[in-house]
């Protein structure tokens, strides 16, 4: 296994293998064609022109970007358990006073009570 490093754009880059000489080469050149500007065609204003070549030193920014916003809405996230339990708290103390619990001994008794007025048999 070969370990090399290269530099491209100011940006150091570890290559295990010589597989990925060619594709360092071919992004080299594409950054040296971004670095020299083409000229136009006047013919053909009505075409958009094409997307700029990869870039991979733009990849740096968009990792750490998505690794803020990861970070972001876990602690967006954890305010929000924060305030749901707190809520559910809340609710359970206000609904406290209005339960009215009952023992089992005291449903049976209710059952047992015989009617205040019988009924008529036919």
């Amino acid at each position: 296994m070969v370990v090399t490093e290269e530099s491209l754009d100011g940006v150091n880059f570890k290559l295990v293998s010589s597989a990925y000489q060619n594709t360092i080469s071919k992004v080299q050149a594409m950054s040296q064609e971004r670095q020299q500007p083409s000229p136009a065609p006047a013919s053909q204003p009505d075409h958009p022109p094409p997307p700029p070549p990869f870039d991979p030193s733009r990849m740096i920014g968009i990792i750490k970007r998505k690794a803020l916003i990861k970070e972001l809405a876990a602690v967006y996230h954890a305010e929000c358990l924060a305030y749901c339990q707190e809520l559910l708290e809340l609710q359970r103390k206000w609904d406290e006073p209005f339960i009215d619990v009952k023992t089992p001994d005291d449903l049976r008794k209710e059952k047992m009570r015989p009617p205040k007025r019988l009924k008529k048999s036919r």
